[in-house]
């Protein structure tokens, strides 16, 4: 390396301006192929790779069908325990890295940095999205914006989150969807997440009714209707609130429950609605009139 650095400077003060740069070039690329020795690889070497990663791979596969196994069985810790399955994703495949570059082509310090480099400026031209996807898992993971298993919503998806992989975020949307948001975007969208790692999920329940109904009763009625559910969770923190909100021809009742599983949010969602205008109709309460609801809310109120 010091002769190299000698004939570098011998160049430079040697060369016109011209060969200044390829004499520098010249020597640097010397110096690269006297310090770091060539790879030897071949077909062997190539398959174990392939090997290697096809059982990385495999044991993928195995430790997220365990987990997710696991996780339905450990019910109050099914969203901790599927939050395992990226951590658990990121392991396995870099310690099948490691293997590779470590024991398999058995790179000397000086060539992982060579490869090191390499893979930096494949990475910097070709691969970035990719990489950019990549390092958005990790920050996810590292960060916990949401887990596996929560309920969220990502620009204009909304969904229960799957799975967090390397390139991208899954979510299931309401209609049975798989919905695959890439890490990247997901790092630069506004994100809301509905449980932040709770099993249960506070969902809101919207009915409407005539102006001129009994206000107290179909509050009442409503309350009842969330409080008795089969799908409600009840606690000191997780209370049960009905709203009301006037407007000129009909009033909004609203109310603000929690599911014991947000799994069930959309049961419970219908459960609550059917059975309060059950009870409305015996009552008496009558909904707005026609097309009121969707003439006030063009309106521009809420």
């Amino acid at each position: 390396m010091a002769e190299n650095l000698t004939e570098v400077f011998s160049n430079l003060s040697t060369s016109t301006p011209s060969g200044v740069a390829s004499g520098v070039s010249a020597n640097i690329t010397s110096s690269i192929r006297s310090d770091i020795p060539a790879l030897g690889i071949d077909s062997s070497i190539v398959m174990n790779a392939l090997l290697v990663l096809a059982l990385a791979y495999i044991a993928t596969r195995i430790v997220v069908f365990l987990l997710t196994w696991l996780s339905e069985r450990v019910y109050e810790h099914r969203i901790t325990v599927k939050m395992a399955i990226p951590l658990a994703k990121f392991a396995i495949y870099g310690f099948a890295m490691y293997h590779i570059l470590g024991t398999i082509l058995q790179l000397s310090t000086a060539q992982l940095v060579a490869f090191s480099g390499l893979a930096g400026a494949a990475i910097g031209f070709g691969l970035k999205d990719l990489v950019a996807e990549v390092v958005g898992g990790f920050v996810i993971v590292l960060d916990k914006p949401y887990q596996v298993g929560d309920k969220v919503r990502i620009d204009d998806h909304y969904g229960e989150v799957r799975d967090i992989g390397l390139r991208a975020t899954r979510l299931v949307s309401p209609d049975d969807s798989l919905i695959s948001v890439s890490n990247q975007k997901v790092l630069n969208q506004t994100l809301a997440n509905a449980n932040a790692g709770s099993q249960e999920m506070m969902v809101v329940i919207d009915l409407f009714i005539n102006s001129k109904s009994d206000i107290a009763r179909a509050m009442q009625i409503l309350r009842e209707a969330a409080v008795t559910s089969r799908y409600v969770y009840i606690s000191d923190k997780r209370p049960v609130t009905i709203l009301l909100k006037d407007y000129p021809f009909y009033r909004r009742l609203r109310a603000k429950a929690y599911v014991y599983d947000l799994r069930r949010e959309f049961e419970f969602e219908s459960d609550v609605t059917k059975r309060a205008w059950e009870a409305f109709r015996e009552e008496g309460i009558e909904p707005p009139k026609a097309g009121v609801v969707e003439m006030e809310e063009g309106s521009g109120q809420s």
